[in-house]
């Protein structure tokens, strides 16, 4: 979970923005890069349905590694 501390700044008493400190910005936007790229594969994997692949041992054989 992502620990986060904001401090809010207010405008006519309405909050209206929100003030991080660099390490926690930082941290928020590493964890957001890493959902994105979560729900990426995700949606890779949905398309590619039930596409055969190979083992990393067939690959090696196939590229005459072995």
């Amino acid at each position: 979970m992502i620990e986060i501390h904001p401090k809010y700044l207010e405008k006519d008493g309405e909050k209206e923005f929100v003030v991080l400190s660099i390490e926690e910005y930082e941290n928020l936007c590493a964890h957001l890069e890493d959902l994105e790229d979560l729900l990426d594969l995700r949606k890779a994997i949905a398309e590619e349905g039930e596409v055969p692949g190979l083992t990393v041992d067939e690959a090696r054989k196939e590229l005459g590694l072995v």
